[in-house]
């Protein structure tokens, strides 16, 4: 029997939900039949992006305020009853510029939110997954291949990320009591208005200061992508998974 408002496949969250890659996720996860609860700052994106589906519901956040996560997953379980996965996404691509340049306030604007923010969204996801019957879950955080390896003059969001990569690891080990499992995408150059924020004009800053136009690809793979890592077994995890476009410098960045 295919999934129904009354029987979705399961109950996802997605915070960033409103563009870029999360917008793509929330749809994604719609058309294969599960309940999404879109959050974002925006009402009229996450409307637009939530496209009035019958088993989608949309959560004005701030993930950078608790207060607002809290009720965002209040939310979720009022309206769907449990959430079964969450795709932890929202983010900012910080400040241009090296150590000795970055301005404080936006490095620390970009800690808040792709940081903090995914701290305050998972710890509330586990409190919810842990509470529920049964219990468990999966969250799926967004990273980046900045994870792995920085552009020139993104050391905000290089931390930032390799940031996301530990608080992964650390909920995957903790949550493994309560069925509660997580997992990590990193995308390189998906087409999304984070990518074209970093365009020079010419491309984008190589390691040795050239401009470079690089490959993109369709941001709808790394929603199928998501999806695929939501809709295993629950006795399956994916710990991490790298997609990029093909031929993109990725190894050294150049």
């Amino acid at each position: 029997m295919p999934p129904t408002a009354d029987s979705p496949v399961g109950v996802a969250v997605v915070t960033g939900a409103g563009t870029g890659t999360g917008r793509a996720v929330a749809r994604a996860f719609l058309d294969a039949g599960w309940a999404v609860v879109l959050a974002g700052r925006t009402p009229a994106t996450l409307e637009e992006a939530a496209g009035r589906h019958p088993i989608s519901h949309s959560v004005v956040t701030d993930v950078t305020d608790p207060a607002d996560v809290e009720a965002l997953f209040a939310a979720a379980v009022e309206r769907f009853g449990r959430v079964d996965v969450v795709f932890n996404n929202a983010g900012v691509p910080g400040p241009q510029g090296g150590v000795d340049e970055v301005d404080l306030p936006a490095w620390q604007h970009t800690l808040d939110v792709n940081v903090t923010g995914a701290m305050l969204v998972a710890g509330a996801a586990v409190r919810t997954m842990k509470a529920q019957r049964p219990q468990g879950g999966r969250i799926i955080n967004n990273g980046s291949i900045a994870a792995h390896r920085p552009r020139p003059r993104t050391v905000a969001y290089a931390v930032s990320k390799h940031a996301v990569t530990g608080l992964t690891r650390a909920i995957a080990l903790d949550g493994r009591p309560y069925g509660i499992t997580c997992g990590q995408i990193d995308i390189g150059n998906a087409a999304t208005r984070l990518l074209s924020d970093l365009d020079h004009g010419g491309g984008h800053v190589q390691p040795d200061g050239s401009l470079k136009v690089e490959p993109t690809f369709d941001v709808a793979e790394a929603a199928r992508t998501v999806v695929f890592m939501a809709s295993l077994p629950f006795d399956v995890a994916i710990g991490d998974v790298t997609l990029t476009a093909a031929g993109m410098p990725w190894d050294g960045r150049g």
